[in-house]
């Protein structure tokens, strides 16, 4: 979408800001709770169209959308997943996480929550598929609604900024807003990509 518009003879901004930024909310809520897709990318992209306008809070805008959708879709997803871990049949939204939770990331983020409590839940939000393994381990230690919500809050900001920061650098390094959205889908790609890489490289070594 943020491509498209990028590539494209731009409409007017008030237009872009009409359909661009509940068409961000929507698809980064979408890609809390299915975590297919690539949420960081909307984000830079959207930073990108937001610093190439004139609007003096667009990029705010960006900010504050992103954010919102993150936490209400991590909200919605870990209520899903406790009713799940009540449930003598489990859920399809519980058995989604623990499909990206391998064992041995999730006893990784276990011992870790342990250790570190709130820190981890904050930083799991900035780390590449960091995210479900440690919410699958706050929902096995039980963590109430509440106290989730109070961890994941300052993670969804801190992620929100990250990305958009990403997408602020593609922006001014690029005259075109289509090159700058080029650049930040990369950089986000890669450094998504990245931990797996490097995994597969110590496994093979």
């Amino acid at each position: 979408m943020w491509l498209a518009a990028a590539a494209t003879p731009p409409p007017a901004e008030s237009t872009q800001q009409a359909i661009g930024y509940p068409s961000l909310f929507l698809l980064v809520l979408i890609g809390a709770l299915v975590p297919v897709v690539p949420t960081g990318a909307l984000v830079s992209s959207a930073a990108v169209v937001a610093f190439h306008q004139t609007a003096p809070f667009a990029l705010a805008l960006v900010f504050v959308t992103a954010s919102l959708a993150a936490f209400l879709g991590d909200i919605a997803l870990y209520w899903l997943g406790r009713r799940g871990m009540g449930s003598k049949n489990g859920s399809r939204w519980l058995e989604a996480i623990r499909a990206r939770a391998p064992e041995e990331r999730l006893a990784s983020a276990q011992a870790k929550l342990a250790d570190h409590g709130v820190a981890v839940l904050v930083l799991s939000r900035l780390m590449p598929a960091g995210r479900l393994p440690v919410m699958l381990a706050c929902l096995m230690a039980k963590w109430p609604m509440r106290r989730f919500a109070r961890g994941n809050f300052p993670a969804c900001l801190a992620w929100a900024v990250t990305y958009q920061l990403i997408g602020i650098l593609g922006g001014s390094l690029f005259k075109e807003p289509w090159e700058g959205v080029v650049a930040a889908v990369v950089l986000t790609l890669v450094i998504s990509a990245a931990p797996g890489v490097w995994r597969r490289v110590r496994a093979a070594r």
